[in-house]
This record gives structure tokens, sequence and C-alpha cells, in this order.
């Protein structure tokens, strides 16, 4: 048997390529596979939250040797006696490492067992690492881009600085925000981009809460009907999707969902709140319980990546929208596969369902919405949508007001007739879009790093929010008022075309987060005085 197992092991250890004719080391051979595999979660930056860590770093052989918060991981000499080993080969997947993902190759784990039983020897380290460590060091500030937010305010005549104000930070480049969404009482609204999402108090317009324990993306985000949960879903490309339910009382981590093989592209909640679906670029719908986390069928109808899912409103099924050009009807309670949304030519991103059950209305590459019959999948007419794509859909809870978000950098408001009401200009390529329980605000998110909050009624644009490292934000009106954290704003250099406002004392009216909190709530703020 021991015969055996070293036969494999030899084997195993040729079919790698011969990386290291030597003795591996970490720097040339293990960190490469702990990067791609397992440091999205056990890194330096993230070990201050435990639920997603557990306390262990891989990114530093010192931070291995550590060990987490339950011990040691590493024995050097000793394979079988370290958990950075024989956790990656468990046959127990609810112990096996990375959870809730395809297992490392053989081959990796084979190097990883090879470096610890000849004591797990550091190497050379790359000098693309040194470089990295010096210039992100404390000594060396890292350089940002300027990011300028306008406004229509105006100071006065004799300010002689004539022309809109502006404020430029020192924040950029900014990562796209890809998910918005209101809690059901308006009172909140969630935001999320790489790594992070941020929960806005809409009564103040300031973060209320900052979650960063998610896992790399962060592509979608539901507020359950009775808004006691918040559901992220993310993921690694090509890796492992991930879907983590919140309690927003605490917010602490409720369940963490794992098993698509790819990111979760999209989510939604039965009205009960009793279920939760998630739509995965790894061609799959999963269907969980919500209260206990357990997995309920998976549905496997398509033949190409899932973008979006939607739940009728009675929960008896779900549309989806894929890659594969088509949309599907599932029965909820099997997932059986009901009807196909066919005879569309380019890939279908976005789902929604109207309120009322009778209708299914998707889109995506086309510059068109398909609006469907939901008994019989027939298509009952196309309407007009979004030059170049249509990235997500949404109804109002009444069914009022649908809104688009635009790959043309629109967001375009519908009524259930398929008729326009308004198209509010983002400035930027729209990835996301939600609407309040009564369809009077909109909010969206794009590439421009921003969150934008709309009032539906004549698409005018409320508030810009911000929120960055460091604690960081900013909540911004276009009359101008703004608010946001002392240093931050220390930093931001005001102008009135192109010339920069050194009288500090003429920006006092603006600094008002009363009249930001106002404009949140969908109220439009009075003008500007100077005394």
């Amino acid at each position: 048997m021991i015969r055996s197992s070293l036969l494999s092991l030899c084997f195993l250890l040729f079919l790698s390529g011969g990386s290291f004719a030597a003795d591996p080391t970490y720097w040339l051979d293990v960190r490469p596979i702990l990067r791609k595999h397992c440091t999205v979660c056990h890194s330096e930056r993230k070990l201050s939250e435990i639920e997603l860590s557990a306390g262990l770093a891989l990114d530093k052989p010192e931070s291995i040797l550590k060990g987490s918060k339950a011990g040691n991981v590493l024995v050097p000499g000793k394979p079988d006696d370290s958990l950075i080993v024989t956790l990656l080969s468990s046959k127990d997947k609810k112990r096996a490492m990375p959870l809730d993902a395809e297992p490392i190759p053989a081959a990796d784990i084979a190097i990883i067992r090879t470096w610890v039983a000849t004591g797990a020897p550091e190497g050379t380290k790359p000098k693309e690492v040194e470089t990295s460590a010096i210039a992100t060091g404390p000594s060396r500030p890292v350089r940002k881009l300027n990011i300028s937010f306008p406004t229509k305010a105006t100071l006065p005549k004799t300010a002689n600085l004539p022309g809109p104000l502006e404020l430029t930070l020192p924040i950029g480049p900014l990562p796209p925000v890809a998910a918005v969404s209101f809690s059901p009482d308006g009172k909140l609204l969630a935001s999320g981009t790489y790594g992070r999402v941020t929960v806005w108090d809409l009564t103040t317009a300031k973060p209320l809460k900052l979650l960063t324990n998610v896992l790399g993306a962060v592509n979608a985000l539901k507020f359950s009907p009775d808004g006691k949960l918040l559901a992220v879903a993310g993921g690694q490309p090509s890796i492992r999707g991930d879907l983590r339910l919140f309690d927003t009382t605490d917010w602490k981590l409720i369940h963490s969902l794992g098993g698509h093989l790819d990111t979760v592209s999209g989510i939604d909640f039965t009205r009960d709140n009793a279920k939760i679906a998630s739509a995965s670029f790894d061609k799959t719908v999963r269907v969980w319980e919500v209260k206990t986390g357990k997995l309920m069928h998976t549905y496997t109808g398509h033949s190409d990546s899932v973008y979006a899912v939607a739940f009728s409103p009675d929960g008896t099924w779900f549309a989806t929208a894929s890659k594969d050009r088509t949309g599907r009807i599932v029965e909820t309670a099997s997932g059986k596969g009901l009807l196909t949304l066919s005879g569309t030519d380019q890939e279908v991103m976005a789902v929604a369902i109207r309120p009322d059950g009778q209708q299914v209305v998707t889109g995506g590459m086309e510059t068109q919405l398909s609006w469907w019959d939901a008994k019989t999948a027939e298509r009952v007419k196309r309407t007009g949508g979004p030059g170049i794509a249509v990235h997500e859909l949404t109804f109002d809870q009444k069914g009022t007001v649908c809104a688009v978000a635009g790959g043309d950098g629109t967001v375009r408001f519908y009524k259930p007739s398929g008729d326009l009401i308004k198209a509010a200009q983002a400035g930027s390529m729209t990835f996301t879009v939600a609407l309040d329980s009564q369809g009077k605000r909109a909010s969206s998110g794009g590439t421009d790093g921003t969150v934008k909050l709309w009032d539906v009624a004549d698409a005018r644009l409320l508030a810009t929010f911000w929120s960055g490292p460091d604690d960081a934000w900013l909540s911004l009106t276009p009359e101008g008022y703004y608010s946001g954290t002392e240093t931050l704003l220390r930093k931001g250099i005001w102008k009135a075309t192109g010339k920069a406002v050194t009288d500090a004392k003429l920006l006092t009216p603006l600094n008002d987060p009363l009249q930001v909190g106002k404009a949140a709530q969908g109220q439009k703020p009075a003008d500007p005085v100077w005394k």
C-alpha cells in the first residue's frame, strides 16, 4: 500500500511538468497555487474577518507558520500533520479546502505536499513582490487619480468665479459598482463593488455599515422582502461562486451558500422569504431554503452562463436569462423546466416578472425589450431599449414602473405597458438598477464607480454616493450640498470654470448634511443661499 502511494506521488510530480527539478519553494512553486485558489479568503488583509479567513493568511511564508486561530496549519517536514496538506485532499466536503469549490488539481497538491515534506523552504522572493511591498509601504504614498463631481451650484457674482462648481478628489481609479438594492421600507440602500458592500442610511445619506467579508466580486445584492436579510452574491470567476446571507439587525453572517463552480451573477427571494434562487456563470440556477441554507435543487437546463433569475409573485415558478440566447420558466418545487423564451438573436442578460405574474420582461445585447406572456411563453411585443445593452431589469413592488440599466449610460423607466416614461443620463455604462417599493426613487451603479439616486417621475438626479477604503465616503447633490469624511474633504478642491475656490467661507452654505439627507429621501433641497 505504501509502495503504491509513493509510486502515485512520483507520477503526479512527473505530471506537474518539472517546475521544480530541485525541492519546491514557497515563492516559486507554492505561492502561485495558493494565490489562484486560497488567498482570496486567506490573506493578511482578511485576517480580522474570522468568518471568511478563519484567522489564517497564506500570502507570506511567515504568516503560514503563525497558523490560524485554531492552531498550527504547517509542521515543516511532516505533511500528514499539516492541515495545509490534509485539508486540500480531505474527502469530507465540509472540511475540504477550498470550501465549496472544485478540488485543487492533484499535481498541485503534490507540489504543496513535497514542499512541506522538504521543510517548507521559502526560496527567493521575486523582485516584483519586493517592489510592490516597497511601493505600497507607508513611507511612499500611492498616487491617486483625480475624480471630479459636478454640481449646478454657482457662487455669487461678487466672488468673480462664474460657472457651476465641481468638487475634485484624489480617489481614482474607482472600481465599478455592479449591484444596488433598496430595503423594503426604503430607508436603506446597499451598493456593491469588488470585495465590499456599503449599506447607506438614506435618512442621513451616510454609510451605516461596511461589509468586507465577501468573496471577490459583488455581482448582485437583494434585501429579503421582510427586510431581515441582505443577500450578497459574487465569487471568483471560473473557480467558485459565493452567496452570503447577512442579518440586517447586527449584520452578522447567517449562511454562506456554496457549491456554484463560477461566479453568482443574479439572485432573488420568494415573497414569503422562504427561498432564494442563485443564477451562475456555471450554467446553473440553484434554489435554497433560506432558514436552513439547504439546497433544494439545481436547474441545469441552460447550455451557457445564466445571468439573472426572478421569482413569480406566488413563488411557484421562476424565470431566467442566459447567454445561450434564451430565457426559461422553471417550476420552483421540482426544478422542472416548463417553458422556453426563445427567438432572441443575442445574449439574454436580464429578466423581470411583473408583480401580477402575467408578464415576463427580458433584455440583453439586443437593443429591444421583449415582453412575454408568462403562461404561454409567447412574445407579446417588443419595445425600444438602451442603445447598447440591457444589464438589469426590475419592477417596483406595485408594478407601476419597470427600470432598465443600460450599457449606453442611461437609466430608463417604463410603464407596465412598455411605454417609455423617462430616460436618465447616468454618464457612464450602467450595470445595475433598483427601485424602492413605491416606485418613486431609483438607484443605479456602473463603470464610474459611484451610486446615483434618481427621482423616477422626472428622471432627476437626487444625489451621488461614493465609498472607498479607510471608511472614506462622500454624498453630494446636484444643488451642491455635500457631506463626507473630514479627512477626505480636506483633500478636495472646489473649482468654478476651472479656477480653484480659495476662500473656504464661500463654500459654507454647501456643507449641509441635512439637505443631502432630504435629497436622498426624494425631497428637492432648497437652493443654497449666500449671505
